[in-house]
């Protein structure tokens, strides 16, 4: 604390903003804010705010002034331009070694070119992803903080006091250079996108396959919660299927079945291309909401393409063992995906990002956070690497005990007609990672037949290409 003088200044007052303001005045720390809109900053002051030491301010010169040296201001809006404009206006007001933190979910190279332009200001740019939604926004989100390292220890203490705590253990480090925070929290995004797409196939499996009521199906995901899938997505889906609407019925069958974005996934999974990596889970997940978009051309479509016969349902008690199987196999193939992107991104951008942490980080206050987060950070914490996690024993083993039921999952929903393609896609990801040979030798071939492109031979060394006259 500085006196009269704010700890921190924070831009944008939408709902995360003000949560996070009222999360730093719970944990001691003076916030100065600012909204473009002082309507809503009035609001905020005159309601959730009474009674806290919070200090409004009506322009961006009252906010800079209000904080103590060196300043550190929080930037709370929407991802792109609106970035960019609030920086042409704050840059000037702002003195060498003063900080500013981009608290959205920018995309990484964004974040990138602000470190460089800040740096030639004397300033030191911080980007840091923050996942937990509303609530853990007030109780205690995950913080990915990366960029300028040397505004860590001035930001340090703030982050970690609000922070989620497991065991004691905030859930806030420090990642590293560049656009590392934000890269980390895309890639935490993209496996949420990919974790929900697993738990919305699980559900129509459980409606249009098991055929079960939503009582049941909320008692089959909060059952599912106290064992080894307890995450916050999992809890908050048995949730979701339990609520009615005012008409005593279910309201998520009057939600309309399209799906919007915001970009995350799609980064994640046009970076997952750039680098070489198959992340094919999270891709089918983006794939997924991009077709429940189609809304219009599905229902003209379903009344024109034909699908299969309806079979019986299966016997619910073993398709419901399978389906948990399919479900915690599915999800720690995405998981390991979504690590081996971290690891190439990690080397190719030189972070040196610590995996192992990663895990700690995102095991309270964010989406994703699973009880088998621990068991990735151990087996990354003694050296292992993120390419071979699905040969650690504990992913080797579980995937072992799960895949006969994965597969009768896959198989009962292709024999119904009902897609799955996230499901699929983990499955046909780890029968293609687990085989020795796959036929890209022909994919080869053929490109050496019309393009000359060349080819490697098993009977000579790596690295030797040959030609084949294929028309001779």
């Amino acid at each position: 604390m500085h006196g009269t003088e704010a700890d921190l200044g924070l831009i944008g007052l939408a709902v995360m903003g003000q949560n996070l303001v009222l999360n730093m005045a719970d944990n001691g720390y003076r916030v100065a804010v600012y909204n473009r809109t002082q309507a809503r900053m009035a609001e905020f002051i005159a309601g959730p705010a009474a009674g806290y030491d919070v200090v409004p301010t009506d322009s961006l010169e009252q906010l800079v002034s209000a904080l103590a040296r060196p300043r550190k201001l929080m930037l709370l809006v929407q991802a792109g331009a609106a970035v960019d404009a609030v920086l042409e206006e704050l840059i000037p007001l702002l003195e060498p070694g003063d900080i500013v933190i981009d608290g959205g979910n920018s995309h990484f190279p964004d974040t990138e070119r602000r470190l460089g332009e800040l740096d030639r200001h004397g300033l030191h740019f911080v980007g840091a992803g923050i996942s937990g939604g509303e609530e853990g926004a007030r109780t205690g989100p995950s913080i990915m903080p990366g960029g300028d390292s040397r505004a860590w220890p001035h930001l340090k203490d703030i982050f970690e006091a609000i922070a989620a705590k497991v065991d004691g253990v905030p859930c806030c480090r420090w990642l590293g250079a560049g656009g590392s925070g934000h890269f980390v929290k895309m890639v935490h995004n993209g496996i949420e996108y990919g974790d929900m797409q697993l738990i919305a196939e699980t559900y129509d499996l459980l409606h249009n396959v098991l055929r079960l009521d939503h009582d049941r199906m909320a008692d089959v995901f909060a059952g599912w919660n106290r064992g080894r899938l307890e995450s916050y997505l999992v809890e908050i889906t048995a949730d979701i299927l339990a609520f009615r609407d005012a008409d005593g019925e279910p309201l998520l069958e009057k939600i309309l079945d399209s799906a919007g974005q915001k970009g995350t996934g799609k980064w994640t999974a046009v970076n997952a291309l750039e680098e070489g990596v198959p992340l094919t889970l999270i891709g089918e997940a983006v794939f997924a909401r991009f077709l429940s978009a189609l809304k219009d051309e599905r229902v003209r479509a379903a009344d024109i393409l034909p699908g299969p016969a309806l079979p019986a349902a299966p016997q619910a008690d073993e398709f419901l063992v399978s389906l948990e199987e399919a479900l915690y196999s599915a999800k720690l193939v995405s998981y390991a995906q979504g690590y081996r992107l971290l690891a190439a991104a990690s080397e190719n951008y030189g972070w040196d990002l610590d995996l192992a942490g990663i895990a700690l980080i995102w095991r309270g206050g964010c989406i994703i956070r699973s009880v088998f987060l621990n068991d990735i950070a151990a087996a990354l914490s003694g050296g292992g690497k993120a390419q071979d996690l699905l040969l650690d024993p504990f992913f080797r083993d579980a995937l072992a005990a799960s895949q006969a039921g994965w597969r009768t999952v896959v198989a009962a929903a292709v024999q119904a007609g009902v897609p799955v393609p996230a499901l699929a896609s983990a499955l046909t990801f780890f029968d293609g990672y687990r085989s020795a040979r796959v036929p890209a030798n022909l994919i080869q071939a053929q490109r050496d037949y019309f393009g000359a492109h060349t080819f490697e031979r098993t009977d000579n060394e790596r690295g030797r290409f040959f030609h084949a006259d294929w028309n001779e």
